[in-house]
């Protein structure tokens, strides 16, 4: 497995046909992310969020500026706008998997395969770069949208679990979902 992250300025940009993936830092601290991050649409199916300000904000990328970790600022080509994060976090390297996460903020970037292509160029980098042998993520069971995203990339179901976390004051299911890199038996 390649030497993960030492430096939060070894991370890599990432770059597609429409996406750019560029660290996530402080530079993208704006009142616009601020307002993803309190919309109930945006943080419906998140663990995070919520009654967040400015100076939480900053505080929070000042972590991830401190704290090396393979997390992205999802950026349009054509305008520069940053539309979204992802990441993968933690990185187990003794076991070689690593778990992802997305969140697009932009609600006018859903449903024109955004996530899609950043999660592709990410899983790429992570099984080509990293040579990680697989990736988990975990949501919520009612999160059909995201689940059918999965499934698209090559992620399949491991795990289900009943009313497993409190989310928002009800208990829901979990799923547990992975994919694992096929040059890596």
């Amino acid at each position: 497995m390649r030497e993960l992250l030492k430096q939060y300025s070894d991370l890599p940009i990432l770059e597609s046909e429409r996406l750019i993936l560029k660290p996530l830092s402080l530079k993208f601290l704006s009142e616009k992310y601020v307002s993803w991050m309190n919309d109930e649409e945006v943080i419906r199916y998140l663990e995070s969020g919520g009654n967040y300000t400015k100076a939480k904000l900053e505080h929070y990328l000042s972590e991830v500026e401190m704290n090396p970790k393979y997390f992205w600022a999802i950026v349009v080509k054509e305008s520069g706008e940053h539309i979204g994060n992802i990441k993968i976090d933690p990185i187990d390297p003794i076991h070689q998997h690593g778990e992802y996460g997305i969140m697009i903020g932009d609600r006018n970037a859903w449903g024109k395969g955004i996530a899609r292509e950043a999660s592709s160029l990410v899983i790429d980098f992570c099984f080509m770069e990293l040579n990680l042998r697989k990736i988990n993520l975990g949501l919520l069971a009612t999160n059909s949208a995201a689940i059918k995203l999965y499934e698209k990339l090559g992620f399949e179901q491991e795990a289900y679990f009943k009313a497993h976390v409190d989310h928002k004051g009800e208990f829901v299911d979990t799923l547990r979902m992975a994919i694992f890199n096929t040059a890596i038996k």
